[in-house]
């Protein structure tokens, strides 16, 4: 994969850093109050291309090979998760799946307004009983003439609130168990039994909105199908792993914020008229961090490689997930562990980040569900038969 001239993207990199650390990181408390990204931010992303980054050049997007990708969730990183929750799902599992697997005609009539923030794509796999493992998926979709009927009820879903369209995926073939018979639809949030419950009240990432998503006789036109029939849990899984490494990257970005946090306050805060930076501990507790915190960053750049080359799209993302949401929960506890008290107030950067952290070792798949890929995907390398 090519990706674009090294000095234009470092150009993008820069202005995304830029934007980040001077126009949302001043927001953050804003966000976390009012539960939203205020408008001029939402302008001035879609201004920068940001809906579209990993959406193909020639529909809009900026085309960013996985490398390029990684780079720049560690500047979104840096700051509160919703503001990438908000462009997320468009570059992230719901515009991949059209723009890997749709028609011309889906992609053109999506793809573009996509890429420019005037549509905001939902990405609607999870369930009650298939979160994780997306083979469970229990909603329904039957021919019927020339349209489909979809009936189904999808939870957690981000961005479901202020979506235009969703990526459905439905069980089109009952007969089959398991991954079989899934396949994947394009359908609009104005469809008629199509509901959005209300937003989900959650422990952190407040401004990223989640929500239930009621399919009840949703009727969507046979060209609404992404894809063959059938093949959607193929898809899914194949996007998963771009998004495993994306949450691994953002996970090095927020381990950074919080060490430069913790580093910041050490140097300046006293304890007994000297600066707490001076005891060996709370050195001991920065140092931990910053080792975990380059073995993160050289791991996901070391994956991304392999991603775009190819060689691993698979066990590389999911160890990459696994390692760095675990390394930023530790991140985050140490840094409001050397802001002592002051840690635990709710006006803190760190306390905030120490609860968004937390749904990082959760979405995506758990690092329980990770293990497993990894674990079984090891063990089939060596021979060991599956059962």
């Amino acid at each position: 994969m090519s990706g674009m001239d090294a000095g234009d993207f470092r150009q993008i990199r820069d202005a995304v850093r830029e934007l980040v650390r001077e126009q949302v990181v001043p927001l953050e408390e804003q966000i976390e109050d009012e539960d939203r990204i205020p408008d001029q931010l939402r302008s001035r992303a879609a201004e920068m291309g940001l809906f579209g980054y990993a959406l193909p050049e020639e529909y809009g997007g900026l085309g960013v090979t996985m490398r390029e990708d990684v780079r720049l969730a560690f500047e979104f990183g840096y700051t509160t998760p919703a503001f990438r929750s908000l462009f997320g799902t468009n570059n992230g599992i719901a515009g991949q799946v059209i723009a890997r697997f749709g028609s011309e005609e889906q992609k053109k009539a999506y793809l573009p307004r996509m890429a420019a923030g005037e549509l905001i794509g939902s990405f609607a796999l999870t369930e009650a009983e298939a979160g994780s493992d997306p083979a469970g998926v229990r909603t329904t979709a039957r021919r019927d003439g020339d349209e489909w009927v979809i009936n189904g009820a999808k939870r957690y879903i981000t961005n479901a609130p202020i979506a235009d369209l969703f990526v459905v995926f439905a069980r089109s073939n009952p007969e089959e168990k398991g991954g079989a018979g899934i396949s994947s639809f394009v359908v609009g949030s104005s469809t008629p039994g199509v509901t959005v419950g209300p937003k989900d009240k959650k422990m952190g990432q407040a401004g990223a909105w989640t929500a239930e998503v009621l399919f009840d006789d949703a009727r969507v036109p046979a060209d609404s199908l992404i894809g063959e029939e059938g093949r959607g849990y193929s898809k899914a899984l194949s996007v998963l792993s771009r998004g495993r490494l994306h949450i691994a990257a953002l996970c090095v970005g927020m381990a950074q914020r919080v060490l430069d946090e913790s580093v910041a306050y050490a140097a300046t805060a006293k304890q007994g008229g000297a600066p707490i930076g001076r005891f060996q501990l709370v050195q001991a507790m920065l140092a931990d961090t910053h080792a975990e915190l380059l073995a993160g960053r050289s791991m996901v750049q070391d994956v991304a490689d392999r991603y775009d080359s190819g060689e691993d799209r698979s066990v590389g993302p999911s160890s990459a997930k696994l390692y760095c949401s675990e390394m930023v929960g530790r991140a985050v506890d140490r840094a409001v562990q050397v802001h002592g008290g002051l840690g635990y107030l709710r006006t803190t950067p760190v306390e905030r980040f120490y609860r968004d952290a937390r749904l990082f070792r959760l979405y995506e798949g758990t690092s329980e569900v990770q293990r497993g890929i990894i674990g079984a995907a090891l063990l089939r390398e060596a021979g060991m038969a599956r059962g």
